[in-house]
């Protein structure tokens, strides 16, 4: 009766993780600027897969709504 691990994994990660281009085309601003975010650790935190950098939808909609608290104060 044991579970699938794989089945404990899916549920906890989202079911896809941005790319800087989603995350670009998401918040309407050029790819450069979230390279930019990336190189200063100003944006939002993302991971390595190899060569490819991914960004956690959570992680993503959690520091937009630090920018937003941070501009409202």
């Amino acid at each position: 009766m044991d579970t699938d691990p794989r089945d404990t994994l899916r549920a906890g990660l989202p079911d896809r993780y941005f790319t800087p281009e989603d995350l670009a085309a998401l918040l309407a601003v050029p790819i450069e600027t979230v390279y930019g975010w990336r190189k200063k650790r100003t944006g939002p935190t993302g991971f390595r897969v190899g060569r490819h950098v991914r960004y956690d939808p959570r992680t993503v909609a959690d520091w937009i709504a630090r920018q937003t608290t941070a501009d409202a104060a």
